[in-house]
């Protein structure tokens, strides 16, 4: 079984007789709800096993929107993969009470957390064959680390060789997988950002690193078309039309940078931009200047003190001793009776 995004078979391909998706679309709230399922699981199992769900939705001219899903109780043996327990009693009861609340949603397929295709998914993707004539495999990655889109959609094919050495089997082929949402669905993923968002962090901070994030999967988008387009040079990989046709899209969209009008723009747009920073710069210098000033002032003061505190200390001893040893006269008068 291959683990690619895409298994690259040869011979013939004949479909299951289900419907045939041209994109598959998976919708915040199911994203949540697998998120949410994993971290359960992971805090009840200290080993980070993949876990399993039901995916409901809607079919619409060729595009199949996910929109809800529910987990599943399951389990798999990490040595044996053939062995695995999927609840189907589960199953049915939560679909049954999902009907009650949206019937328009049906069973499209299942999700699995991955991160890539096992040999056991065969196996599983054709028990869901009982509950739609097509199902959808979508994996998704929950992985912290991973920075690109963390969904893939797979449907499981018949191939056939026309030559006929094989019998048929099925096989697993990559359909086109996108992240979308409805205006209601945008609005309730800006207010949960909102709730969840650091408050030690300042916005600011915020800001540059979201920036530093998109330019860095900018920067990996840009290696990967020049890998494509490296290999489309050397023949190791056949001309897509399709593919080129969008990056000449892509590449027509660029504004042209030279033309005098963005030139005078970007000075007027930097100028005003290093003017900030210099004024910025300019206060710091004040701000520090008055810190250090008063810092000095503070010292002397102290200091100040310091010293006469220390000199009527030392006045007071003085006359401390002065009163034990009595004055000088009264100590000679003795001396001169004792004369006479």
């Amino acid at each position: 079984m291959a683990d690619t995004k895409e298994a690259k078979v040869e011979g013939k391909i004949v479909g299951t007789g289900g419907p045939a998706y041209e994109e598959v679309v998976v919708h915040p709230l199911v994203l949540l709800s697998v998120v949410d399922h994993y971290r359960r699981v992971e805090e009840d199992d200290s080993e980070k096993k993949r876990v399993v769900g039901v995916l409901l939705g809607e079919y619409r001219k060729g595009r199949l929107d996910i929109t809800s899903s529910y987990a599943l109780p399951f389990e798999e043996d990490e040595k044996d993969p053939t062995i695995w327990f999927l609840d189907h009693s589960y199953l049915e009861t939560m679909y049954r009470m999902f009907r009650r609340i949206n019937a328009k949603e049906k069973v499209v397929g299942w999700y699995s957390t991955g991160p890539k295709l096992r040999e056991s998914d065969l196996d599983m993707h054709e028990l869901f064959s009982n509950y739609h004539p097509n199902p959808v495999l979508v994996i998704v990655d929950v992985r912290p680390e991973n920075m690109d889109i963390p969904t893939s959609a797979y449907l499981a094919e018949n191939e056939i060789r026309e030559d006929g050495t094989q019998r048929e089997q099925k096989t697993f082929i990559h359909v086109p997988c996108s992240i979308e949402a409805f205006e209601a669905e945008e609005i309730g993923v800006e207010h949960l950002l909102r709730d969840v968002k650091d408050n030690t962090v300042s916005t600011l901070a915020t800001k540059v690193s979201e920036k530093i994030k998109s330019l860095q999967g900018l920067e990996q988008r840009l290696k990967e078309i020049k890998k494509y387009m490296e290999y489309v040079v050397d023949g190791t990989l056949p001309i897509n039309h399709e593919i080129m046709g969008h990056l000449q899209d892509s590449f027509n969209l660029l504004p042209n940078l030279n033309l005098e009008e963005y030139v005078k723009a970007f000075a007027v747009k930097t100028n005003d931009m290093m003017l900030v920073i210099y004024l910025s710069s300019l206060i710091r210098s004040v701000l520090a200047l008055h810190n250090l000033i008063s810092n000095k002032v503070v010292n002397k003061e102290a200091e100040r003190e310091a010293d006469e505190k220390a000199a009527g200390k030392g006045k007071e001893e003085k006359k401390g001793s002065e009163s034990k040893d009595g004055p000088p006269s009264a100590k000679e008068e003795p001396a001169e009776e004792k004369k006479k």
